[in-house]
């Protein structure tokens, strides 16, 4: 970024070069911060955030999950939010909340005391990458899919991404540009920050929640098919369904359907029918062409 924004960090907007914590901090030093991440986008007359009630509920539902307290309730922090952009005048762009104790913990491994809460919110670039994403391609990675009953995988934790990194990082190097993650029990989980979706007779699939986040992109992109008419199914995927596929792609906040283009040997047609008709549905509904959705939007400025 040319021009870094300002920061909303425990109610003070402040310059981001001063938006820091000290390296000793439990956040850091004990990987336990905690955050949420959402698009916004310049509609009419201002600028909206995509499903932010949702992205900032799952906050709350986070910090439960690991029995931690917000320092601010969820409507102040969505307050906050629209305050910063409309100071920032961000438009399009990303919006991130970081919760996280960001005072020192040398041997304290369990604090009671509240999480520091920071707003951020950055303006659309090409490292962003929000529009439809290109074609890319898969594979599997040597690394499993955190279990569900070592840590709450539900939960959007940093510690959780560590996990991700690793999957990334092996299909890098193999030169794929993302890797799938197997659960532990040898279904399909879902990629470092990617849902996962393959076409079939038609019919779009997905894996069931469990062993996956709760992601609400992929919730946006199945209620946008349903009401299309297309037959969603969350269901197990074994490792050779995804080579029987017909179509697959991955989504996430940033990029809403990237099309797979090769998965391990195979190579696809991306995007597919299906996923293209996905894609503009989408597109649709990020324009705000598409009033039935109108509502999934909430005004910032």
């Amino acid at each position: 970024m040319e021009t870094k924004p300002n920061v909303w960090i425990n109610n003070k907007i402040i310059p981001w070069e001063d938006a820091h914590v000290p390296i000793l901090s439990h956040g850091l030093s004990r990987g336990s911060a905690i955050f949420e991440v959402f698009c916004t986008y310049e509609d009419p007359i201002g600028t909206s955030a995509f499903r932010m009630n949702r992205h900032l509920n799952r906050l709350a539902q986070t910090a439960r999950l690991l029995g931690m307290e917000l320092k601010f309730p969820i409507q102040k922090i969505a307050e906050a939010t629209a305050e910063l952009a409309s100071i920032n005048n961000s438009g399009k762009g990303l919006v991130k909340v970081m919760a996280y104790w960001g005072e020192e913990a040398i041997i304290n491994l369990v604090l009671n005391s509240k999480l520091d809460v920071a707003i951020f919110t950055i303006p659309a670039s090409e490292e962003l990458s929000m529009e439809q994403g290109d074609p890319i391609s898969v594979c599997f990675s040597k690394w499993r899919k955190l279990h569900p009953e070592t840590v709450p995988v539900q939960a959007k934790a940093c510690a959780n991404y560590l996990n991700g990194y690793l999957v990334r990082k092996d299909a890098n190097d193999r030169g794929f540009d993302l890797g799938l993650a197997l659960g532990t029990d040898g279904f399909v989980a879902e990629g470092s920050i990617e849902s996962l979706f393959i076409v079939k007779d038609g019919i779009l699939k997905t894996p069931p929640l469990g062993r996956i986040l709760e992601s609400i992109t992929r919730d946006s992109i199945m209620h946008l098919a349903k009401d299309d008419g297309i037959e969603v199914e969350e269901v197990t995927l074994k490792k050779e369904d995804l080579y029987a596929a017909d179509e697959i792609f991955t989504s996430h906040s940033g990029i809403k359907v990237s099309p797979v283009k090769q998965f391990e040997d195979k190579v696809l047609i991306a995007p597919g029918p299906v996923s293209a008709r996905i894609s503009h549905l989408m597109d649709n509904v990020l324009a705000f062409r598409d009033e039935r959705y109108l509502d999934w939007f909430q005004k910032l400025y």
